[in-house]
């Protein structure tokens, strides 16, 4: 579903990105982890088509990157630590304009799903400006599954929420991956990525330092493999 091959990004320069290698089959859940400034975000705009890579091939859902970034769009959904709402529209006015930018059929009868997916249809009419960051956050995923995409990116999603908007997102992840899309989510947080994911890939210096399933880590194990790959 993703198939990244040589991928350099360069800001003047500095290299950020240094030939990474990168690929994840459908239906996989994808932890990408490793330190700040490892080029997390870097690598997750170019796939999401925000950026463009200054050298190397990137393709997801068969379509490339930048050329055929339309196609790709429409294929992708994709949350940040930012949920990136209208406060001054409803939950459900929110989706509807994002609808109407993707020309969704029976546009009303996929919002009223989607706001009962993330748990927000009995808010549904309130403005988002009232919400609280774990209410943003539910809805930004609504808004990002909202036109069935093939493929979700997650930069850092529980950035800023508390214990219990923490525990309500894992719900609507675990439901996003049960529905057989294919998933990369950027976290620091290493013991929810270990309950989330099942392949784990640590960024370190521009390029994948190593991979691992959750299968073949075992429970309890993730730490101690990402310190074993960075060294510390």
């Amino acid at each position: 579903m993703i198939i990244v091959k040589k991928l350099i990004k360069r800001f003047g320069l500095k290299t950020v990105l240094r030939g990474l290698d990168f690929s994840v089959e459908k239906g996989e859940f994808v932890a990408l982890l490793g330190p700040n400034g490892a080029g997390k975000t870097t690598f997750l705009r170019i796939l999401s088509s925000l950026s463009r890579p200054s050298l190397g091939q990137v393709s997801i859902a068969g379509y490339s990157l930048p050329a055929q970034s339309a196609a790709v769009r429409r294929r992708l959904g994709v949350v940040s630590h930012m949920p990136l709402l209208y406060g001054d529209l409803t939950a459900e006015e929110n989706l509807q304009f994002y609808g109407r930018m993707y020309n969704l059929p029976e546009l009303s009868q996929r919002v009223d799903e989607v706001l009962a997916m993330v748990g927000l249809s009995a808010r549904r009419r309130d403005l988002v400006r009232t919400f609280s960051r774990g209410m943003q956050q539910r809805l930004a995923i609504g808004r990002a599954v909202l036109h069935d995409p093939q493929v979700m990116l997650f930069d850092e999603p529980y950035t800023g929420l508390d214990q219990d908007a923490s525990e309500m997102l894992d719900g609507v992840l675990r439901r996003v991956a049960a529905e057989g899309r294919t998933v990369v989510m950027t976290s620091h947080d290493l013991a929810r990525a270990e309950t989330l994911a099942s392949r784990f890939d640590i960024l370190s210096r521009g390029v994948i330092a190593a991979s691992a399933s959750q299968a073949s880590l075992g429970t309890g194990n993730l730490l101690d493999f990402y310190k074993q790959v960075l060294g510390a």
